[in-house]
């Protein structure tokens, strides 16, 4: 008696491909395209055609190499901001069908395909036809404004305009609170104003700024800080604008090494401080959720923050311009 083929075997016959490109990094700062075997989706598992996938700031080290890492990394690896759509379906995906457009929490997108647990897959609705959207950075911004219970009429200052403090402002002015904008480049406090940023602050002085904020505030600074840039000063600058009983949240991904922080100030000043950052894969894929509705409500609006576009080809040079960050670079995202 001839078996029934699965959904996986049906897709794989039908492009009739044993291969594909991915990524592989194989030593600091140097990538290769290279011809890998086409994943196949275990039980619970879906496989992507990608579409597109985000270059993000937290794949600087392995990029440019640190002594825990191990070369050559994994095919595709460390991607994971991938968008595309539903390629092939494992042995008990019910939720999910080959065609179905997703954005999906996975790890090795920088590739033609991906695998990626069905219960970390979100679909995407028409409204979103077209457009990218790289899930993982979109939900983080999401679960980092829930996490900071930002109300109307605060004052929150978003310290480094990147990708992910562009939309905080943008969540937060929504909100209704009074955003002040504090970022080094002159780019990135213009993007500030374009998404409704009330004041902006160059990030030069330390004490300059403090002054100016406490000023534009009146003397009680925010009661809402958010630090986005992952480094110790501006870190200890975040505790320097938060109010009394305010709350500072760290959204900065601090990853190379200690931190020395002001805990007097802290304490003195009664703050609730937040690490925002999610290791629970579900919030995650929660965050991603909201961040569909609130983007096809018109609430969050990336589109004006893809400043740069790469095939895979040029994923070196995506890199570089990454971590050198060239006049109006704010987020990077790798096409297919």
């Amino acid at each position: 008696m001839q078996s029934t083929p699965s959904a996986a075997q049906n897709t794989t016959a039908e492009i009739g491909a044993t291969t594909s490109r991915a990524a592989v990094i194989t030593s600091p700062q140097h990538v290769d395209i290279k011809e890998v075997t086409l994943p196949v989706p275990q039980a619970s598992q879906v496989r992507l055609r990608l579409e597109g996938c985000g270059l993000c700031a937290s794949n600087i080290p392995v990029w440019e190499g640190r002594e825990w890492f191990s070369y050559p990394i994994e095919a595709g690896n460390p991607g994971h901001e991938g968008w595309g759509v539903v390629d092939a379906v494992g042995e008990g995906v019910t939720d999910l069908a080959v065609g179905d457009r997703v954005a999906a929490l996975s790890y090795h997108a920088y590739a033609e395909y991906d695998l990626a647990d069905a219960d970390k897959v979100v679909k995407l609705p028409s409204e979103l036809a077209n457009q990218p959207f790289p899930g993982e950075p979109l939900g983080c911004a999401m679960n980092i404004f829930r996490r900071s219970n930002i109300e109307a009429g605060q004052a929150v200052a978003i310290l480094g305009i990147g990708f992910l403090g562009a939309l905080l402002v943008q969540l937060a002015k929504h909100a209704g609170a009074r955003v002040i904008a504090v970022s080094q480049r002159e780019y990135s406090l213009d993007i500030a104003k374009k998404c409704g940023a009330d004041e902006v602050v160059k990030m030069d002085d330390h004490y300059q700024i403090i002054e100016k904020v406490k000023t534009l505030t009146d003397g009680t600074f925010c009661e809402r800080v958010i630090e986005c840039t992952g480094k110790e000063w501006p870190l200890n600058l975040a505790g320097e604008l938060t109010a009394e009983r305010g709350r500072l949240i760290i959204a900065g991904f601090h990853q190379d090494g200690m931190r020395q922080v002001n805990i007097q100030l802290w304490n003195w000043r009664g703050l609730d401080v937040i690490n925002a950052h999610e290791r629970d894969a579900q919030e995650y894929v929660k965050g991603i959720r909201d961040a569909v509705e609130a983007v096809t409500q018109g609430v969050l609006k990336p589109s004006l923050l893809y400043t740069h576009t790469y095939p895979l080809s040029d994923l070196k040079q995506a890199f570089e311009d990454l971590t050198g960050r060239p006049d109006g670079f704010v987020k990077a995202l790798i096409t297919f």
